[in-house]
Formats: structure tokens, sequence, C-alpha cells
């Protein structure tokens, strides 16, 4: 019996030897080690405990590296300036001269069509050259008389209050010029010299920029979608087409956008000039079709260039209106048509503007600052299109 009895407490244990404990002893217990950390445990936990600076960190490395990239494009540029120059030129004409080509394109074969717009543009542009030419030949010797008697006044202005100069500190003034012009003679002699191998290289750019806008004209989207053929892999070409047209809607938008903008500054400002008898009106109003290509920058200083005229040849009852006259332009551009041409194109801030053309200026002079906002928008334009969801 005590064997069966065994037996079955045998059994209902599992058949597992049941361990005696003799009175007044310890029970046994295992100690369990910690476990070694597991590697990124305590890069999360420092996330956990300032989330703000891993993110901050995120944004500062990236940052980083998208400025080295811009400042080597950059870099590249000013390596290659004339190119780059003559094909931003190609793609300014081209945005210009591509709708006059397609419309003439339903009557006309497409390479006649292109000769004619180009032809027909040229010609244009050296008439009103030798429009300008012309008015300041004729006017030349009344410019002249205008101008000593402007110099004249300008003296007699500057020995009244406020300024109170002696007539013996402006011969001084006069001959500190005078003679700064006969020490540096060699020296301006040589920058005339550079200027001259600068106009060279003006009208080689000029001549490339012109080659390459035929070609953009007339197959212009043949040679994007080689580009992106050759260049993109398979999967990448569908969304940067789609980039890539935004951003010559952009360009384009912008170019006749700005086109529009200086064309009525100009006009503007010839008729005011025409009115209030300022010589070299019309050279004054091209001046300022020009000037506005730099936003924000280039009216002012091209209405200050005309201010001066003004005062030297009509006194300066004519400045001060002539300087009334950039603050209304001033307003009217700013709040009407700025808003009204390039808001369809150009979503960006003023400050952006304003960021975008100092930095431009900054990096490469007067042509930065000509290209500052434009590449800015292209570069926002890009940003969105990749960033969309495919249709």
């Amino acid at each position: 019996m005590v064997g069966d009895a065994r037996r079955r407490v045998t059994a209902r244990g599992g058949g597992r030897r049941v361990a005696r404990t003799a009175l007044g002893s310890r029970p046994a217990y295992s100690v369990r080690l910690p476990a070694p950390p597991r590697p990124g445990t305590r890069r999360a936990r420092a996330g956990r405990t300032v989330p703000w600076l891993w993110t901050a960190a995120g944004y500062a490395w990236r940052l980083i590296l998208v400025g080295a990239a811009v400042y080597g494009v950059f870099i590249v540029l000013g390596s290659f300036q004339l190119i780059a120059v003559a094909v931003f030129l190609a793609l300014v004409v081209t945005s210009v001269l591509r709708p006059p080509t397609d419309l003439l394109a339903r009557l006309l074969p497409r390479p006649l069509s292109v000769a004619v717009a180009l032809v027909g543009s040229l010609l244009l542009v050296l008439a009103l050259l030798g429009l300008v030419g012309t008015a300041v030949a004729g006017e030349w010797n009344r410019l002249v008389d205008d101008f000593r008697g402007g110099v004249h006044r300008i003296e007699e202005w500057l020995q009244r209050p406020p300024f109170r100069l002696s007539p013996g500190r402006l011969s001084d003034l006069q001959d500190q010029v005078t003679r700064y012009v006969s020490a540096h003679r060699s020296a301006l002699l040589s920058s005339v010299v550079d200027e001259f191998g600068r106009l060279v290289e003006l009208v080689t750019g000029g001549a490339l920029a012109l080659f390459a806008s035929v070609f953009f004209i007339h197959s212009g989207e043949h040679l994007w979608g080689w580009a992106r053929d050759q260049l993109l892999p398979s999967g990448a070409r569908a969304g940067w087409d789609r980039a890539g047209r935004a951003a010559w809607r952009t360009f384009a938008g912008y170019t006749r956008g700005i086109i529009i903008v200086a064309a009525t500054n100009a006009v503007l400002v010839g008729v005011a000039l025409l009115v209030l008898g300022v010589p070299l009106a019309l050279p004054l109003a091209l001046l300022e079709f020009f000037a506005a290509f730099v936003p924000l920058v280039g009216s002012p200083v091209a209405l200050a260039v005309a201010t001066v005229v003004a005062l030297a040849g009509r006194g300066p009852l004519t400045a001060a209106a002539v300087l009334v006259l950039i603050v209304v332009i001033g307003q009217l551009e700013g709040h009407v048509l700025h808003p009204l041409v390039m808001g369809w194109a150009v979503q960006l801030h003023p400050l952006v503007v304003a960021v975008s053309v100092i930095a431009g200026s900054i990096v490469a002079g007067v042509i930065g600052a000509v290209v500052a906002v434009p590449l800015v928008s292209i570069a926002w334009s890009v940003l969105r299109a990749l960033r969309a969801p495919p249709p």
C-alpha cells in the first residue's frame, strides 16, 4: 500500500522528482544579472530626453549639405560664366519668342517661323537703339550747353545753405579731380582696355545666346526629352519631367512678367521726363527699362541718374519733381504692377525677393542680382512639383 501511494504521488507530479527541504534551511533562488544595453538604446533614451536637439541636428546637417551643393554650383557657374550667361539669355529669348513662333508655325514651316521671329526681334532692337542714338546726336550741342549751365547752377546751390561751400573749396575739389585723372592716367587706360576685352566677351556671349536660342525655340521640348531619357533613371523620369515643366512655366512667366513691368515703367518715366523737359528723356527711359530687371534696386538707381540729369539740365525744382516721380513709380510698381503681373508666375514673399537680390549681388555682382529671383523661383517650383503627388 505504501508503494502504491508513492506511485500515485509520482504520477500526480508528472514524473518529476520532488525535492525535499530540511527544516531550518533557506530556500534556493537564482540571481538574474542585468542584460547588456542594446545598440541604439542610449541614443533613443537621449532622443526622448531632448527631442528638439536631435531634430535641430538633423535639419542642420541637411542644410549644410544643401548650402555646400549650392556653393559648388555657383563656383562651377562662375568658372564658366560666359557660357552660363549665354544660356540664360537664350532661355530669356526663348520664353519671349516662343509664343509668336508657335503662332507663325500655324501658317509657315517651323524653321521659317523661327527665322522670322528672331530676325524681326533683332530689327526691332536695332531700330530702338538707332532711335536713341539719333535723339542723343540731335540734342548733343544743346545738352553740352545745358550741362555747363547745370554745373554752374549746382555750384551756386552748394554755396548756399545748408552746404555753404566756398568757391575756393569747389575749385580745390576740381583740382583734386584733375590731379587724380592725371596721376592715374595709365590705370584708367588699362581699365579701358579691360572694358574693351569685356566688350569682346559680351559680343561672343551674345552670339552664343543667339545660336542656342535658335535650337531652343525650334525644338526645345525634344532637347529636354533627350536629356531626361539619357541622364535620369526610368523610375525618376516622370517626377523630374513634371518638375522640369513646372520650372519652365515659372521661368517663362517671370520673364514675360518682368518685361511687362519694365516696359510699363519705361513708358511712364519717358512720358514724365518729356513733360518735365528733362534732357535725354528717351535714353533715360531705355535705362529704366533695363534697370527694372533688377527687382527693388534697379528702378530707383535709374531714376536717381535721371534726377542728376534733371538737376544739371533743368535745376533743383525739376530734380525735386523727378524725386517725386521716383516715389510714385516705386509705389505703383510695388503695390500694383508686381502683384498683378508677377503674382501668378512667382509666388515669393517680398522679403525673400530682397534677400535673394542682395545675396545674388554679393556672389556674382549685377549678373547675380538679375538671375537671383528667377533661380529662387525655379527652385521653389521644382520643390513643390517634386513634393506634390503624381496626377
